[in-house]
């Protein structure tokens, strides 16, 4: 199967990750957190049970909202990573039709999971040892915050620091 969603990096996954390596000062760990530098504004929460996973589809539902018809990228640390259509995400854009879904998922598992704005202006980091999403960007904050902050509770920090 084909899908029309998204398309493997491999020309350029060097370079978008130079470029996340360069924006958030990235730094692998299972002991020392946070792994980014994270920006302002941004919203940091725990996450709670791999099985429930509702707060994946407000993520998804969010970026789609702000891409539009444009792409996205997902990062997955040392794996396959992907710049994605979310708009053309479903049954109808697969070579046969079925369901491709997303390939990846804003939850971490197992390593670093990124959802990033082409231009990086908004995104999801997923820590996998610190069992964190940072969320940033004003416009995707402003979708998704109030639904994180039911789902997930309340941010252990905003603006890098530990939350209030």
């Amino acid at each position: 199967m084909v899908s029309r969603a998204y398309r493997e990096l491999r020309d350029d996954y060097t370079e978008v990750w130079d470029r996340f390596d360069a924006r958030f000062h990235f730094r692998p760990s299972v002991r020392h957190f946070p792994a980014i530098t994270e920006p302002t504004p941004s919203v940091t929460w725990r996450l709670g049970d791999p099985d429930d996973d509702r707060f994946v589809e407000v993520v998804r539902a969010a970026v789609t909202a702000l891409t539009g018809t444009d792409t996205i990228l997902c990062l997955d640390w040392q794996h396959t990573c992907y710049r994605v259509w979310p708009a053309l995400v479903g049954p109808d854009n697969l070579d046969p039709p079925g369901d491709p879904g997303w390939p990846m998922s804003p939850y971490p598992d197992g390593d670093y999971a990124i959802f990033l704005a082409e231009d990086f202006r908004f995104g999801t980091f997923g820590h996998p040892w610190e069992r964190t999403l940072c969320v940033f960007g004003a416009d995707l904050l402003a979708l998704v915050e109030a639904d994180l902050h039911e789902l997930l509770g309340p941010p252990v920090r905003r603006d890098g620091p530990p939350a209030a």
